[in-house]
């Protein structure tokens, strides 16, 4: 009897997929944040050699994760999108129509392509499925609109991608086959629902959808659901990368800062077990006798009658728990310079003028990375055109004047963008700032903050005093 071939399985992943995939769990637990890391265990939190059960989960259950990699995500994901997508003029009026409601969910346009951008910086790759439900009977424009029939994009993430097949064409790429994991959500009872697993199979002009049937002997294997055709003779899907290695293939782009946060989560649980033994101080007693009766507190005392008796409390010297907070200090930093790297615009052009003038030179990496999102976008309009029978769906834009010249000036403002959204205290920030030598050593941090919450009250109170002069003399506050 033949064996069954691996490419036979429809829910395998490919080996393409698998070679992206092995970074994911890690950068799954880092997203999904303290809890999340927890969870892995041993897998990112290791338990050490001659360490015990009952030490080690004490250990790990009061671990806490600091969120470099989720913070730095969410910081520069915000950069491009601080100001609203721009809709190119060339966008059909019918298209236009359905920005507001892209993905039928609510999601407006900028909301779905500030979601795609974190997941793409997240994680390297996602994608853009362009679908439209059947329309059975339609005829006319108004009976299709009465049905809700109307392409639609879908936010494909990173982990639903199982495998493709591409061929050239030309000189682009063009896929022939794509597999995507699905979860379908069905009627379970009365008042229940419930999640069944299937994978969608999409083709030029056809899809299919498999799942797990079990035969009369109780084996399970996956098998053809459903199937139809699609209107338009593509696969209607497009991918958007973080860093780019090749087709359909992508890297997450701050990988290095995923490993020093681990490496931070794995010191810091150290630092806080080292604390915990320098705070409790161990009890060194020395020829006091066995007869002698051993009381320790306050109005007690202890009558030894050893020659060479002593007692005293043995403290750690905190040496370590020193270099270790110092150690601490210097991953965080290594992090935060990894995420600015990001905004630093690369030699060649010093300014965002002159980089659009010349196009690729002077780009920094997020720079570069928008201009991917948008070409998705673009190709994704293009395809809603295809099903509404329109000759182009336009372009977009999106905000891209926020690169930077120098690492210092990224690392300020990434300190200054994580303080505006409640990552940093004001110390902290004025702290770092700082020790990069933005602002003075001398300065004192705490009479700062004192001083500028002063400032704030006497700008406060010089408003009200505006605002009262200005009230009419004969106002009062009834209706």
């Amino acid at each position: 009897m033949l064996k069954k071939s691996e490419g036979d399985d429809v829910s395998g992943q490919s080996e393409q997929v698998s070679e992206m995939a092995c970074h994911w769990p890690l950068i799954d637990a880092l997203m999904g944040g303290t809890d999340a890391m927890r969870k892995a265990g041993k897998r990112l939190l290791p338990q050490w050699p001659a360490e015990e059960p009952d030490s080690y989960k004490t250990r790990l259950d009061t671990a806490t994760l600091f969120p470099a990699y989720a913070r730095t995500v969410s910081v520069l994901t915000g950069k491009p999108f601080s100001k609203p997508v721009t809709i190119g003029d060339d966008v059909p009026e019918r298209i236009r129509a359905l920005l507001d409601d892209i993905d039928l969910e609510g999601r407006n346009l900028h909301a779905f392509a500030s979601d795609l951008c974190h997941n793409a910086l997240s994680h390297g790759l996602c994608g853009i499925l362009v679908d439209c439900p059947p329309a059975a009977g339609v005829r006319t424009l108004a009976e299709e609109r009465a049905q809700g029939v109307r392409p639609y994009f879908v936010h494909v993430r990173n982990d639903a991608v199982l495998g493709w097949r591409a061929e050239k064409r030309g000189a682009a790429m063009v896929l022939t086959q794509l597999r995507l994991m699905e979860c379908a959500e069905e009627p379970d009872g009365q008042f229940g629902t419930r999640h069944v697993p299937q994978v969608r199979v999409l083709e030029p002009g056809r899809w299919t959808t498999y799942r797990k049937h079990r035969d009369a002997a109780g084996n399970e294997s996956w098998g053809e659901h459903e199937s139809g055709n699609i209107s338009i003779n593509e696969v209607p899907f497009v991918p958007v990368y973080g860093f780019r290695k090749r087709f359909m293939v992508g890297a997450p782009p701050m990988l290095e800062l995923a490993h020093l946060n681990v490496e931070h989560w794995q010191s810091k649980s150290d630092q806080q077990h080292i604390l915990h033994v320098a705070r409790v101080p161990i009890l060194f007693t020395k020829d006091i006798g066995p007869e002698t009766k051993l009381v320790v507190g306050a109005g007690s005392s202890i009558n030894a009658t050893g020659e060479h008796a002593d007692m005293k409390y043995v403290e750690h010297s905190g040496k370590a728990i020193e270099a270790g907070r110092l150690s601490l200090l210097d991953l965080e930093d290594k992090m935060r310079q990894i995420g600015a790297e990001l905004l630093v615009i690369k030699p060649g052009n010093l300014t965002v003028a002159q980089t659009v003038a010349d196009n690729e030179p002077g780009m920094c990496d997020l720079q570069r990375i928008m201009q991917s999102v948008e070409d998705a976008i673009d190709q994704a309009l293009d395809l809603m055109a295809k099903y509404l029978g329109e000759k182009e769906g336009g372009h977009v834009s999106i905000y891209s004047d926020f690169g930077v010249a120098t690492l210092a000036e990224a690392s300020a403002q990434l300190l200054f963008d994580m303080q505006a959204a409640g990552a940093l205290s004001h110390a902290t920030l004025l702290n770092e700032l700082k020790r990069r030598g933005v602002l003075s050593s001398e300065v004192d941090v705490d009479a700062e903050i004192e001083r500028a919450a002063a400032e704030q009250r006497e700008a406060l109170r010089q408003q009200e005093e505006i605002a009262a002069r200005r009230k009419p003399s004969g106002a009062t506050g009834a209706g």
